[in-house]
């Protein structure tokens, strides 16, 4: 028993953080949620639900939500499928591949600000790398940021390029530890290319793919940053997601109260998903 006390003191200081830093703020935004305030007026008004009824009725809520959705598929689908290629190419620690892990790796140790930039200036109409390249190419300049119709896929792909090298990397952690005697079996057996990734690489590698699965979709629905510096949910709301529907409400709108209620939507749609992915993993692991 005194040794148990003892382990419990050096929890205390992370606990103490996670008080502090999560549980409280979320206990408060809650709490917000269910009043009208301003933001700077001691008066805060108690509204009940009315914030969460005006939600279901904002258009540009709902536009944000299914902006949302579609920019998490589209990041999820294609960062997923790319990295877990590149970690199959670059999975054995030579030289070489330490140096391409290292590139892909590069951009996560950049600020989000730095990489919007960097991707504003790559679609620029006039002068950006995209729009000189099908110049050259006799091909039509396209207006990546300022057409409401690619202007979510044109984020998307920034967003991937910023977290395919992160993903990589823990794709690589689970192959390495896959046992090879496992792979010298399927040989023995004839297993193809195909039937060897299905039936022995796959299931040992579903945890790796339940972290990645969780981390992208996170960071896909909390992607404000980046959306922010590049476009601000332009244009015409087409890139609006519910971050920055919250941060406009909030800092721009003064109503805290309705920020906050988007806030806790945003963190019940992240529960959902991240926990019927992590079901959907499992349940695929214990089918084969």
């Amino acid at each position: 028993m005194k040794s148990r006390r003892i382990l419990y003191l050096f929890l205390l200081p992370a606990l103490a953080l996670y008080i502090m830093f999560f549980v409280i703020p979320t206990v408060a935004a809650l709490g917000l949620s269910f009043t009208d305030w301003n933001g700077i007026s001691s008066n805060i008004p108690f509204v009940g639900l009315d914030n969460y009824k005006e939600l279901l009725k904002d258009n540009i809520f709902h536009k944000s939500v299914g902006n949302n959705v579609k920019f998490t598929l589209v990041v999820l689908t294609a960062q997923t499928a790319l990295s877990l290629v590149f970690a199959i190419f670059l999975m054995k620690n030579s030289k070489l591949n330490v140096v391409y892990r290292t590139v892909f790796f590069l951009p996560m140790v950049l600020a989000s600000v730095s990489i919007a930039f960097i991707w504003m200036f790559t679609y620029d109409s006039n002068i950006g790398a995209l729009n000189v390249m099908l110049g050259n190419l006799g091909l039509a300049k396209q207006s990546w940021l300022g057409n409401s119709k690619i202007a979510i896929y044109s984020l998307a792909f920034a967003q991937i390029w910023t977290h395919i090298g992160q993903v990589m990397i823990i794709f690589i952690a689970g192959l390495q530890s896959i046992p090879e005697n496992l792979y010298e079996a399927a040989r023995i057996e004839g297993a193809s290319a195909w039937q060897t990734f299905r039936y022995v690489t796959w299931p040992l590698l579903i945890p790796a793919a339940t972290i990645v699965v969780a981390l992208t979709t996170i960071q896909s629905f909390r992607a404000f940053d980046l959306i922010f510096v590049m476009t601000d949910g332009g244009p015409a709301y087409a890139t609006e997601i519910i971050s920055t529907f919250l941060y406009h409400n909030a800092f721009i709108n003064h109503r805290f109260g309705l920020a906050s209620a988007s806030a806790v939507i945003l963190m019940l749609i992240i529960a959902v998903i991240t926990y019927t992915q992590s079901k959907l993993l499992a349940s695929q692991n214990k089918g084969m």
